[in-house]
């Protein structure tokens, strides 16, 4: 064979080998880009919505726009080993603001590899310290029956050529977007614009900065001035350039202000880290005519860009195989390079961005509460409150022991998961053998709690229930130690308020006389208990004459004596005790002619002795279900409760403060069962080691003494979502951390804390509450069986007591 043979078949081979090769990479370059867009994390980003009354300065506007080319300028880092480079190009990220086929909402999203994700975050949230960003799985805006439509953008000049951003507009771009984002209907309308970018080749920059200085110099071809003068300019330059010796130097072309301002935005193009990118637009709807009506709309909000002297974007639709080759890499997110556009970060940034200024896109995702990390100092033991959750990580939150003294506050509207916090809390201190005490109004979360209190502690258990009519529970106000007088001004002070408080809306009912009259009554009754000491026999005293007169011959105190002798029993006309007697008794007789009340309240000895629950760690459940009870029942029984039980903490004097054992009291709508008296109990209950935690719907429930008296003492505060009224008096307690929009925004069992810790403030945090716990029903029908016949006593018994006390003029002395 003839060496020409020979050579012609071998370029032949080799040149088959090296198409053989081509279609080889190419095949794995299409597989590898397929296998890299499966393993993009897609992250969900959103920021807080923000809102201003005052419209902000156009310069501090941009400034805050700018920010965002800091992420672009860290999304670079994203980079592959050259030889992978090589075989399968540049890594790309992807940018993407969409609403799926059903749900009107705007989501923002970014795409990065897997392998940077976790950097792709830590970038974002150092740079938007309030975004919230969630790994998310695909979403959909494809109508399953309908028809989609897709675009891409290209540039009309040459991408050397800037277009215009945000620097150079009034308005936030993303504005335009959004609104046409928002005209798409909830069902069966989807749509989404995507960026695939990737670092464009270092050589753009390069190129940027040369064509200024050809423009600087009036010979570069893609000047931006129009043909003609592009052609005169190019005869002129001819011309003088045959004229010119060879060694002459060029000169400098003059250039206009226009064109100064032009080459200086170019020089600014270039200057920027620079991206290959494609934009595309995809729209489905159920019709085709109205998937492409999406993709204009979504196309129309890139005019703002066009700069008549510079750059512009072209928004192409796309048909046949060319829509299907577009379709299929948006959903894979794949980069084209045939179509890539050359962006700068100032360029991206107008065309995606998060929305950090007010921004008039009720459609547009937001986060609804801010997140904040919990304080370096959080304890690792103690009460759990539930886990701090910042950021995707989490962490345990605890309160201390020595900071629950300090009570806890909690408010939040009905349905936000208080009650089931403060189970949550109860559950731990029964598991951890401590005192609880818990008042609930409705009466569901007591029978959980009997239901969830563990077998070794069945008998620490006393239930207390008004509607068991068959067994009740003695309770009396004025029962008090003997051994302690002083116990009986508490008693009728805290009494007293307790009237107060019942018939708070006549306070023209609680008037001197009617207290002048109240005390004496109660004062006397109570300095002979042994014979009789209830609020029934507060009554006898102004209708029994033969009553009355053995409790003076038995009265040890010498100014009731002279008031019932000297004043009431002589006084006439409208003070007289005649007059005087219903003014008084009517307040007792709505309690003593109730058939559950009576039972419970005409009891000489109450059911059991609050200073013993305390100092032996008994678990006190009270279910004041205000639908079995009637809110004014309901209400008088907490009053007198809580009094039973501060009364029982301030006796604690007799023993060492380090010898006294805590004691928890947990009240839900606290409102009702307190009196001006709490302020006491707050700033005094901790070195009786009575350590509170109070709950309620909403501020307004509150006296202003009352409200006082708790931001002024407690020192700890969780917050649920609340109303606006409370949003602006408790976002004074939070800030600088969350606003009063994040205390309205917060979901169901979450919350917002300030927490006492060691002592000292922290800053506040959000915490996710624990899950309810599984209960045994049946266990709890056991214990609550078991109270009942252990403090209860049988109606039948009392009654007949009490009637036996009741005959005019009958006096039942206890030896």
């Amino acid at each position: 064979m003839s060496p020409f043979l020979i050579g012609y078949f071998s370029l032949v081979a080799v040149l088959i080998l090296l198409g053989v090769a081509a279609f080889l990479l190419h095949r794995r370059q299409s597989r590898d880009a397929v296998w890299r867009s499966l393993n993009l994390r897609l992250l969900a980003v959103s920021l807080p919505r923000i809102t201003s009354q005052e419209s902000i300065p156009l310069e501090e506007l941009r400034d805050r726009i700018s920010i965002m080319e800091k992420v672009y300028a860290g999304l670079r880092a994203i980079r592959e080993p050259w030889w992978k480079t090589a075989i399968a190009g540049k890594p790309a990220f992807a940018l993407e603001i969409t609403v799926p086929h059903i749900g009107e909402e705007i989501a923002m999203y970014i795409a990065v590899p897997r392998r940077f994700a976790q950097m792709a975050e830590k970038m974002i949230e150092s740079t938007f310290t309030d975004a919230h960003i969630q790994p998310v799985e695909d979403y959909n805006i494809f109508n399953p029956t309908g028809a989609a439509a897709a675009a891409t953008l290209t540039l009309k000049r040459s991408p050397i050529l800037p277009l215009k951003t945000y620097r150079r507009l009034e308005t936030d771009p993303l504005r335009e977007l959004a609104n046409a984002f928002s005209r798409i209907a909830h069902t069966g309308e989807g749509a989404a614009l995507q960026i695939v970018a990737r670092p464009a080749a270092g050589k753009w920059s390069g190129k940027i900065a040369g064509h200024a200085k050809q423009i600087y110099l009036g010979k570069s071809p893609l000047s931006p001035r129009n043909a003609v003068e592009r052609g005169l300019a190019a005869a002129q330059a001819t011309g003088q350039k045959s004229r010119k010796s060879p060694n002459e130097p060029e000169s400098q072309h003059r250039l206009s202000p226009q064109e100064e301002e032009q080459v200086r935005l170019i020089e600014t193009k270039g200057a920027k880290p620079l991206f290959e990118a494609n934009v595309r637009i995809i729209g489905s709807a159920a019709t085709e005519e109205r998937a492409t009506a999406i993709v204009h709309d979504i196309g129309a909000a890139f005019l703002q860009h066009t700069d008549p002297g510079l750059n512009e974007f072209v928004v192409r639709p796309l048909a046949g195989r060319e829509r299907s080759r577009s379709l299929f890499r948006f959903s894979f997110r794949l980069f084209d390079p045939k179509t890539a556009l050359i962006l700068s970060s100032e360029e991206l940034t107008s065309i995606w961005h998060l929305p950090n200024v007010p921004l008039e896109a009720p459609k547009l995702r937001a986060v609804k509460a801010r997140e904040a990390p919990p304080p370096v100092s959080m304890l690792r033991a103690g009460l759990r409150l539930g886990t701090s959750v910042f950021r995707g990580e989490t962490r345990d939150a605890y309160l201390g022991e020595d900071d629950r003294r300090r009570h806890l506050y909690i408010v939040g509207q009905t349905g936000t998961g208080k009650t089931n916090f403060m189970m949550s809390m109860i559950r731990q201190d029964i598991g951890a053998g401590r005192g609880v005490c818990f008042i609930d109004p409705h009466g569901d979360t007591a029978e959980s709690l009997l239901a969830a209190v563990p077998p070794e502690r069945a008998n620490d258990v006393i239930y207390f229930n008004p509607a068991d009519t068959e067994r009740p529970l003695g309770l009396n106000m004025l029962e008090y130690d003997l051994s302690r007088p002083d116990e009986k001004t508490f008693v009728v002070n805290e009494l007293f308020s307790i009237f107060q408080k019942l018939y708070g809306a006549v306070p023209e009912s609680m008037g001197p006389m009617f207290e002048q009259y109240f005390r004496n009554a109660t004062l006397l009754v109570m300095d002979d208990p042994a014979s009789g000491n209830t609020l029934l026999e507060v009554e006898r005293i102004f209708v029994d004459k033969a009553f009355r007169a053995e409790k003076l011959s038995r009265s040890t105190n010498v100014v009731v004596q002279t008031f019932w002798r000297e004043m009431a029993e002589k006084a006439g006309g409208d003070a007289s005790l005649a007059n005087m007697a219903p003014y008084i008794t009517s307040k007792f007789d709505t309690f003593l002619a109730n058939d559950i009340m009576r039972p419970i309240i005409a009891q000489e000895r109450s059911a059991f002795n609050f200073r013993r629950v305390m100092d032996e760690q008994k678990i006190l459940l009270i279910n004041l279900s205000k639908g079995r009870l009637g809110e004014l029942n309901s209400s008088l029984l907490g009053l007198i409760l809580v009094g039973k039980v501060l009364m029982a903490a301030l006796s604690r004097t007799d023993i060492p403060e380090s010898e006294r054992r805590d004691f928890y009291f947990y009240i839900d709508e606290f409102q009702n069962v307190t009196t001006p008296s709490i302020a006491t109990i707050l700033s005094e209950a901790r070195k009786y080691r009575l350590d509170l935690i109070m709950a309620h719907q909403f501020l307004g429930q509150l006296t202003d003494e009352i409200r006082k008296a708790v931001f002024g003492n407690v020192g700890s505060l969780a917050s649920f979502r609340i109303g606006s009224d409370d949003a602006e008096i408790l976002e004074q307690q939070f800030q600088p951390v969350f606003s009063g929009q994040d205390l309205l925004n917060i979901d169901n069992h979450n919350a917002y804390v300030k927490l006492l810790i060691n002592g000292e403030t922290s800053r506040p945090f959000n915490i996710k509450t624990l899950p309810p716990e599984p209960i045994d029903r049946a266990r709890g029908a056991a214990i609550r069986e078991y109270s009942r016949m252990t403090y209860g006593r049988m109606r039948g018994e009392i009654e007949e007591e009490i009637n036996k006390r009741y005959q005019k003029g009958a006096i039942t002395v206890s030896m």
